[in-house]
């Protein structure tokens, strides 16, 4: 399934077989969210075929993340409402949100600095760095001056805790994830809303949520390297479809 349709300044993905049950709003990562039908192709589509319409919102990473989450809720706006006019879904499917790595942050302002009615947030390996750890080169930028994003980290916690306003979120961490800052923005979504937020640990590291469905070809007689790439590629594709399934089974729910 790749039928993906660039719609405004976003790629839009429909289920092919029924009516749209909800809209996902997917935001990826810093610049693997640039092309985001081809990083978490297989994720998407996964996600679609069951039933749910996927925008997925491209965004060039800048320092001013405020404006980065002001440009992607317009853009899918803009979208989501070109759909409806045109009765492509039904105008009152409900909205989820769904993030990777930074796109978690930018779900986290959507929902802390606007009116965005959202049925529930899936955060993928939140992060929340400063700058100089995010962008080890940063320092280059300006060697007189403190580079930072706007908001900071702590500003962002401090949004999120007084203004966030959705109660249901899906919390993903990865065992193998170096980058992962879940835990923070756990006590701060469970202080607010308890017994609404679920946390779950998978098998994978902060790459898992990307990749396409490409399966390693065998060379003419079969080799170690052989044998050694298709066992990478099944661990793989073994804790992706664990993450595929406790999104859809959170959804469902």
């Amino acid at each position: 399934m790749s039928d993906w349709q660039a719609m405004g300044q976003n790629w839009v993905l429909l289920p092919q077989r029924q009516a749209a049950t909800a809209v996902i709003h997917f935001v990826g990562g810093a610049f693997v969210g640039a092309a985001p039908q081809l990083s978490y192709g297989k994720l998407l589509e996964a996600i679609a075929i069951q039933g749910y319409a996927i925008i997925a919102t491209p965004f060039i990473n800048t320092l001013d993340h405020k404006a980065i989450a002001t440009t992607v809720l317009n853009q899918f706006e803009n979208t989501l409402n070109r759909l409806h006019r045109g009765q492509v879904i039904d105008r009152f499917l409900p909205i989820y949100g769904l993030g990777h790595s930074m796109g978690c942050k930018v779900h986290l302002l959507i929902g802390s600095l606007f009116e965005a009615e959202r049925a529930g947030n899936i955060l993928m390996s939140f992060n929340n760095f400063d700058a100089d750890r995010a962008i080890p080169f940063v320092e280059w930028l300006n060697a007189s001056a403190s580079v930072q994003f706007t908001p900071t980290p702590a500003q962002t916690y401090r949004l999120v805790q007084r203004y966030y306003p959705t109660p249901h979120n899906l919390l993903i961490r990865f065992r193998n994830d170096d980058l992962d800052q879940t835990r923070q923005i756990a006590v701060i979504l469970g202080d607010r809303f308890a017994d609404a937020v679920t946390i779950e640990r998978l098998q994978g590291n902060h790459l898992t949520p990307l990749g396409q469905n490409v399966p390693w070809q065998a060379q003419k007689g079969f080799s170690a390297l052989d044998a050694l790439g298709q066992w990478v590629t099944q661990e793989f594709y073994r804790d992706h479809v664990s993450l595929e399934r406790t999104i859809l089974d959170w959804l469902e729910a």
